[in-house]
């Protein structure tokens, strides 16, 4: 039996880009076809894939050409961010250039604009970054390596913002903010609360809701829940696969008529 698909917006007839999104799937190299044959039965229900960043376990470049043969030629554009795990070992330009030899776009602070039943859909992706949230994050004061902490979130919600507002005034009819960091506390319910401010900010969030979007895709918290909100009222989904419990998630974004 097919999974239920979340919608957007309840209701209505009109043209939908299907979205296909996974994060957090830490190929290895025992991993080769894992997800080759869920990944096949993409151009028959989505429109685009993307992946939320924790691609690999150790960010090596061997783990990177395993996940690039799981989604080469998959038949949909695929879109990405990198994660935590993927900087691992300090290789992400190799990883990202493996990656992008097999046809993925992978973004950080940059944007992807595919045309997609005759409108345009853009991507804005960054990584992003910890610091908590509303009322318990960390803030730039003190000692040079909490500034420089904070201001690594800051530079990626800043990069998220303008990359947002060039889609707007590029005419995309969608707006799709990706991350792997969350953006809101909602999605992280079920990790402990200990842990938040190392899951994400509320920057990326402040960033979403400035610039516009009409979903956000995050990933990294593998308790965590997959449905939450902005205060601006984006919709928000963590995309991990220990959350959504299959190879990829399906949202439908309707376009306007």
């Amino acid at each position: 039996m097919s999974a239920p698909v979340d919608r957007a917006e309840p209701g209505g007839s009109g043209p939908v880009v299907r979205v296909a999104a996974v994060g957090d799937i830490h190929l290895g190299p025992d991993s080769r076809g894992l997800l080759r044959p869920s990944f096949a039965t993409l151009p028959d229900r989505a429109d685009l894939l993307l992946l939320a960043g924790d691609l690999t376990r150790h960010g090596t470049v061997v783990e990177a050409e395993v996940v690039a043969g799981e989604v080469a030629d998959v038949g949909v554009p695929v879109v990405a961010v990198l994660g935590n795990h993927d900087h691992h070992s300090e290789e992400e330009a190799a990883v990202s250039r493996v990656l992008e030899g097999a046809g993925v776009a992978v973004l950080e602070g940059a944007t992807a604009v595919l045309s997609l039943h005759g409108e345009r859909t853009g991507v804005a992706g960054t990584k992003g970054f910890c610091g908590g949230f509303a009322g318990r994050s960390a803030g730039e004061f003190g000692e040079r390596e909490m500034k420089d902490f904070v201001r690594v979130t800051r530079r990626s919600a800043e990069a998220l913002r303008r990359s947002l507002t060039e889609l707007a005034d590029d005419g995309c009819a969608l707006r799709i903010a990706l991350t792997h960091f969350a953006p809101v506390p909602d999605t992280l319910a079920g990790e402990p609360r200990e842990i938040y401010p190392f899951l994400g900010s509320y920057l990326l969030a402040e960033a979403m809701d400035e610039a516009g979007a009409d979903l956000a895709v995050h990933g990294h918290a593998h308790l965590g829940t997959e449905h939450g909100m902005t205060a601006g009222g984006i919709r928000v989904r963590n995309v991990a696969q220990p959350v959504i419990g299959k190879a990829y998630a399906l949202y439908h974004l309707p376009l306007a008529a």
